[in-house]
């Protein structure tokens, strides 16, 4: 197995592994195709194994970061996902080593990932992180943590920005914060919305389009972030089933 690298070039050729779908014109392929093409004018980096499945790791310099934090200098990790059916056969080890090797090459301090104190869907597994060498080095709500694989300890921390750390919407109800740098969220964002209002339940939905609005939305993960009455729900990327038991949860 080898390690492709997807880039403007070979994007609509290659599979994006969390989201493989041949039917032509699929929304979780074509906005997940159309985020890259923009995010690669600011150094994203997306590279996998050539196999059928999930196996690919996702970076970029964490200035362009879709994500509030502050982290000058170093690479930040989007995404990291090997599945079950690989496991042992070291391509995690692949992935990262190559990360690495750019970073190092890139004269950057580190790299940087968003994890939780406990695992959390759509998050590097903090064990993992842990194993391979990172180290928490800051905290938001809601259980985020920011950590970081040092390659300079001289270098200055990275930390979330305040509005991760301290913000939450403003309006009242259901809230729901979304970019496309996820694949699966243009099918499941909206489909929250379209249910919340067939249920008569207040639900403001926020898609992020910029990189700009994504460092300043008030959630550590702006890919996918659900609120009520401003308390933070989840991160998980919700299907019809469960998104009916949390607005039955809540009185709905």
């Amino acid at each position: 197995m080898q390690i492709i690298s997807v880039t403007a070039e070979n994007l609509e050729d290659e599979h994006i592994c969390c989201a493989i779908c041949d039917k032509k014109g699929d929304c979780r392929v074509s906005s997940k195709k159309a985020w890259m093409k923009t995010a690669f004018g600011k150094g994203l980096v997306f590279l996998k194994y050539d196999v059928r499945g999930k196996a690919f790791l996702e970076y970029l310099p964490a200035e362009h970061a879709w994500c509030p934090v502050d982290a000058p200098g170093y690479l930040f990790i989007d995404c990291f996902w090997v599945s079950g059916q690989f496991k042992g056969q070291g391509l995690s080890n692949g992935l990262l080593e190559a990360c690495l090797k750019d970073a190092k090459a890139q004269g950057k301090h580190g790299v940087v990932a968003l994890t939780s104190k406990k695992k959390l869907p759509f998050l590097c597994d903090p064990k993992h992180l842990a194993y391979k060498g990172f180290e928490p080095v800051d905290e938001a709500r809601s259980s985020f943590v920011l950590a970081c694989l040092f390659l300079d300890r001289e270098s200055p921390v990275p930390r979330f920005l305040p509005c991760a750390k301290e913000g939450q919407p403003v309006e009242d109800g259901f809230v729901l914060y979304y970019t496309n740098q996820c694949p699966h969220t243009e099918a499941y964002a909206p489909l929250a919305a379209a249910l919340a209002k067939k249920r008569g339940i207040p639900f403001a939905l926020h898609k992020l389009e910029t990189e700009e609005d994504a460092r300043r939305a008030p959630t550590p993960f702006p890919t996918y972030s659900l609120f009520y009455n401003g308390a933070f729900i989840t991160n998980e990327i919700l299907s019809e089933k469960k998104l009916h038991a949390i607005f039955t949860k809540y009185g709905f």
